[in-house]
């Protein structure tokens, strides 16, 4: 029972992982306004700016992960021989 709730917490594919950004960058871009608001000016801003960078390499993190399981399966199979040759 454990195993197939964990199942539904793994990214399995591209989709998957992208709204899973979106979702991160909705919430960033929603407490960057926040920053912005309780602390005008340049402190503001910039704390806007590092929790919208903080999406982009959390993003890029996840995108590279699921290519770097997608070749590790690939790898992973069996390869046929054809004793023929």
């Amino acid at each position: 029972m454990l195993r197939k709730i964990s199942r539904l917490f793994v990214i399995k594919n591209r989709f998957e992982a992208s709204a899973i950004i979106y979702a991160l960058a909705l919430g960033s871009a929603e407490r960057g306004q926040i920053y912005l608001a309780q602390y005008p000016g340049f402190g503001g801003k910039l704390l806007f700016l590092a929790s919208c960078l903080a999406v982009f390499m959390a993003g890029a993190k996840i995108m590279d992960a699921m290519k770097y399981e997608r070749e590790g399966k690939a790898q992973a199979l069996p390869v046929k021989v054809d004793p023929e040759m």
